[in-house]
């Protein structure tokens, strides 16, 4: 647990030294007010650089050491064993993360499963930097926010998803731009080792539309369906997640945590609305994202890891809450919330850290291959 809070802690303040240079999302749609030919900019990219660079080094470095952290560790070691040998009828994962594991493998000359893990922690962290850094109002806040909302943590687990979570965040800035091609291309390709991407299409192609209060209601109708067609839509859902048929992950659940962030956001932004979110295209995109992430929570909690869609949702938060800090116009009530959401995000983490242990988590105790040995698979048993 120390390590943990170590790594958040240095990371933070490395974070904090950095400053949006131009070719964030802001100067892409035209609104930055920076000239590169400025020294004191070019010195301060310099600065960017080296920080961003120890960021990563530093995430990536604990990530990849990482040995049986994580719920699932052990069991993407199996499903990595099984493609080697061919057992590809006992293995649940998409083609491009098959395809990946049988280029690597191939390529050690062994059942090199800590190199899977470190590629994919390469570019899971890399793409969750670079989607901060170039669309942030605050990259300091939002990496701040990723660390303390447990999302580095996370992608101890399910290594597909938190990749495709981060390439979704990615995504947002062609979805912004309106570059709909790119955008399908990059789900897409994502998709191929987590499908769970594709709902984003639809997802957060409602998220840009300028919804009306009677749309609103229409669509509080229809979510109102959630709660009496139950059977309907978890029949939808076994029908796109074979594997989830009679396993304990049909059971759902309501997830309080997220039910009360996305209330916290939502709250906050009706209060700034006119300041902070009206006439903001990218605002009014997080802030739909917030509100589905909100619904989905409240009213489909039966469904099997909703957590996992919602994540796409409000993943936009670590975007959205500078985004409306930023733009409060007094001093003393930006002062205010600024220091509400910190401690806020404190307290979350600290909650985080003390369940790490847990079941379902599992990312504690923290241990490394240059220590500790491999725990058996089930193969190795049999």
């Amino acid at each position: 647990m120390i390590l943990y809070i170590v790594i958040t802690a240095v990371t933070i303040l490395l974070a904090g030294a950095v400053r949006i240079m131009p070719n964030g999302i802001n100067h892409c749609l035209g609104n930055s007010p920076y000239n590169l030919s400025n020294k004191k900019w070019s010195r301060q990219q310099a600065l960017n650089g080296l920080c961003l660079f120890s960021i990563f080094i530093i995430l990536f470095g604990v990530s990849a050491c990482r040995l049986n952290v994580g719920n699932d560790y052990a069991k993407y070691v199996e499903f990595m064993h099984l493609i080697a040998v061919g057992a590809y009828d006992y293995v649940p994962t998409e083609a491009g993360f098959n395809a990946l594991v049988t280029v690597l493998y191939a390529v050690s000359g062994y059942e090199n499963f800590l190199l899977v893990f470190a590629v994919f922690a390469f570019f899971t962290i890399l793409f969750f930097l670079k989607a901060m850094y170039e669309q942030s109002d605050s990259f300091g806040f939002s990496f701040f926010l990723f660390m303390a909302f447990g999302f580095y943590f996370h992608t101890f687990n399910t290594v597909r998803y938190y990749f495709a979570l981060a390439l979704a965040l990615y995504s947002i800035k062609y979805v912004l731009k309106k570059e709909w091609g790119k955008f399908i291309l990059l789900v897409l390709l994502g998709a191929t080792f987590h499908k769970s991407l594709l709902v984003i299409i639809p997802l957060y192609f409602l998220a840009t539309l300028p919804w009306k209060k009677w749309q609103l209601a229409l669509m509080a109708v229809f979510c109102s369906t959630f709660f009496f067609l139950q059977d309907f839509y978890l029949k939808a859902v076994v029908f796109l997640y074979p594997s989830y048929e009679d396993t304990e992950y049909l059971e759902g659940g309501v997830s309080w945590f997220n039910i009360l962030r996305c209330t916290g956001v939502l709250v906050l932004a009706l209060l700034y609305y006119k300041d902070a979110v009206k006439d903001s295209k990218r605002n009014r995109f997080y802030f739909y994202c917030n509100l589905g992430a909100l619904v989905l929570y409240v009213c489909c909690s039966f469904l099997p890891i909703i957590t996992r869609i919602g994540y796409y949702l409000n993943i936009t938060q670590i975007l959205f809450l500078p985004a409306i800090v930023s733009r409060i116009p007094d001093k003393r009530q930006k002062q205010f919330f600024t220091a509400a959401i910190v401690l806020a995000a404190v307290g979350y983490f600290a909650i985080y850290l003390m369940r790490a242990g847990n079941d379902g988590i599992r990312v504690l105790p923290y241990q490394t291959f240059m220590f500790h040995d491999m725990v058996p698979i089930l193969s190795d048993m049999n």
